[in-house]
């Protein structure tokens, strides 16, 4: 029987975790491993200083999941290392409640940083990502009521797709995005648009007039034609996009740059 993990950002609570395991329940037998609170926003952060716990819970589905002390990244790891002892033949990072686009997203999301760290091992790997109306509702820390019965049929198909072919070459993961209200049953295959968020830094003060800091963004607008967020956002169309997590850049430019060093 296929051994798939599960994991995710928004907590091993979270109602987009057990989506997840509901589009792929009947393909393999499924382990879930998540942060016990939400994570999102933490990237590929390790937690390298303290120790991490692992306890059982009784999720509303009745499955148990285990819930982790650490980040995503930390659950990933524990969850192939310490609980299956082995590489699963499929991991899903996600369903993430709102959507990753961009090329930012890939170094912020929790949920891409487990997926990155799955990617790493050589196991086939599937981010997801289902974008809501309501912004707030991404960072809830546990059920939320959402309709995802939509991301669930296409991440099944995907899921059965990859257990069955593999990856294409060059390919560590897909990062699939699903809009709130898809206009049809269509994927598109996208590129990663440019930076998603403009950051903001609000200064405010406390009672005794010391200034903290919260950090905010405004959503960008210029996705260009034939990247996921001109697909999710402007068109309703759910996207698929390759990723490779080799970072190397143009070495036949750098060798002629450093010609003269």
């Amino acid at each position: 029987m296929k051994e798939i993990l599960l994991c995710n950002d928004d907590g091993v609570k979270s109602s987009g975790i057990l989506a997840a395991n509901e589009a792929v329940k009947d393909l393999g037998n499924t382990t879930i491993v998540a942060p016990s609170v939400q994570q999102s926003g933490i990237g590929h952060a390790l937690t390298l200083f303290e120790p991490i716990r692992i306890n059982k819970e009784k999720l509303i589905n009745g499955k148990i999941g285990y819930s982790v002390s650490g980040t995503p990244t930390d659950s990933l790891i524990v969850g192939v290392f310490e609980i299956l002892n082995k590489k699963p033949d499929l991991v899903i990072s996600g369903i993430n409640i709102g959507y990753n686009l961009g090329k930012a997203e890939l170094t912020t999301s929790g949920t891409l940083g487990a997926a990155i760290e799955s990617a790493s091992y050589g196991i086939p790997t599937i981010a997801v990502s289902q974008a809501v109306t309501n912004e707030s509702t991404k960072f809830e820390n546990g059920h939320v009521n959402i309709n995802f019965d939509f991301t669930i049929k296409i991440l099944r198909k995907l899921s059965k797709y990859v257990l069955n072919n593999g990856l294409p070459d060059g390919v560590d993961l897909i990062n699939l995005n699903v809009p709130s209200n898809p206009k049809s049953d269509e994927v598109k295959i996208a590129r990663l648009t440019e930076r998603m968020f403009i950051p903001e830094v609000e200064t405010r003060y406390d009672p005794r007039g010391k200034p903290y800091y919260w950090i905010d963004g405004i959503v960008t607008d210029n996705d260009e034609k034939g990247t996921d967020g001109y697909y999710v956002k402007n068109k309703n169309i759910t996207t698929i996009t390759p990723v490779s997590i080799d970072l190397t850049g143009n070495l036949n430019k750098t060798e002629e740059w450093f010609k003269d060093f």
